[in-house]
């Protein structure tokens, strides 16, 4: 084992009667890092957290923390989970209502029967660097859904855990609290050093606080693991690209020579792949389209516009194929680019990704 893994999962597998979750699933955290696991809903990103905290044992394979192996069926070992040294943060808070913001924190170390002077110390820490001073003697009814999951971090936190398990902890907050708070969990895990696994569907959270990122398909495969800017310029495959914001895939075929778009003569204006199909998707995001009235590129029609405030929103029509586009309103108006239902425009694009259509078959559905 790697003296800077802290995670190592072997050929898991985890099932319940008639739903098969998870299949001979391998994966290694580094020490230190920030890993997210993204994936659809029911794909099996909880059970695997719940089979590293220990709330669950594996059907079969192997899990170490550290050097530790804590899970193997085969061999009957099942480290429970006060001994793992995680903590461990859940969506729904699970702060109990009857215990000051101090008491919550202090449990953890008063469980393992710390003295009270190093208690106080680490409590009174820990509540100060997740921006809760001078609300100690709150009860949780007296805090806001915000001030409610800083407890629970700290409450995680303040036994100094070599490794911080996030499921979905931000879900409950509004919009504006969640993305000021992903920003507060990227900067505690730097200040404190600690190695954070965090489950979510959030794509943008993913994007935002991990150094790398493992995309989960609905039958729980890991499709691809790198940065997050491998894993969104980079995608392995369609499902990764679909899953990472709002995809556009227009219809290709190629013709002799040439790649024409759906079902009509236009040319695709692109550098165009190499693979010996006739059936092609081009792939990509609705920044990376360039919308004109006139000009060279291919000529479409609005079938849609939206104005959504700062951004208007284009569905648009090309020989039979459909595909979005943004631009913000000030640049629309200054640039003649305020289109309506029905007129003609052409169009260019910054970046496209190729895939065989074959392997697009389910993913749309997913």
């Amino acid at each position: 084992m790697d003296n800077n893994d802290i995670i190592r999962v072997e050929n898991v597998s985890k099932g319940y009667p008639n739903h098969p979750v998870l299949q001979n699933l391998s994966l290694t955290l580094k020490k230190g890092e920030c890993f997210t696991l993204l994936g659809p809903s029911g794909c099996g990103k909880t059970v695997l957290l719940r089979l590293l905290a220990g709330f669950e044992s594996a059907d079969a394979g192997k899990i170490y923390i550290g050097d530790t192996l804590v899970n193997d069926p085969e061999a009957r070992i099942a480290v429970p989970p006060e001994n793992r040294g995680l903590g461990v943060v859940f969506q729904d808070y699970a702060v109990w209502p009857h215990m000051t913001v101090f008491e919550n924190v202090a449990y953890p170390l008063k469980i393992a029967d710390r003295p009270k002077d190093e208690i106080n110390e680490r409590v009174m820490r820990m509540i100060d660097i997740v921006g809760m001073k001078g609300l100690d003697k709150r009860l949780p009814s007296e805090l806001s859904g915000g001030q409610q999951q800083r407890v629970a971090l700290a409450r995680a936190l303040v036994a100094d855990p070599a490794l911080l398990l996030l499921d979905e902890p931000l879900s409950n907050l509004d919009a504006n609290l969640r993305e000021e708070m992903r920003f507060e969990i990227k900067e505690l895990q730097k200040k404190l050093g600690v190695t954070v696994l965090y489950v979510t569907h959030d794509q943008e959270i993913g994007l935002a606080i991990s150094d790398r990122v493992a995309i989960m398909n609905a039958e729980g495969a890991i499709q691809q693991i790198g940065t997050p800017w491998e894993i969104f310029e980079k995608p392995v495959n369609p499902f990764v690209f679909n899953f990472m914001g709002i995809a556009n895939f227009i219809d290709v075929r190629r013709d002799g020579g040439a790649f024409l778009v759906g079902n009509g003569n236009q040319p695709m204006p692109w550098e165009t792949p190499a693979g010996d199909a006739v059936e092609w998707v081009a792939a990509f995001r609705p920044s990376d389209v360039k919308i004109a009235r006139n000009g060279g590129g291919l000529r479409g029609v609005i079938r849609r516009a939206n104005f959504l405030g700062a951004m208007m929103d284009y569905l648009i029509e090309i020989d039979g194929t459909h595909l979005r586009t943004s631009l913000e309103t000030h640049h629309a108006i200054a640039q003649d680019l305020m289109f309506k239902a029905g007129d003609e425009c052409s169009l260019s694009f910054l970046s496209l990704h190729w895939f065989e259509k074959e392997a697009l078959k389910g993913v749309l559905e997913e």
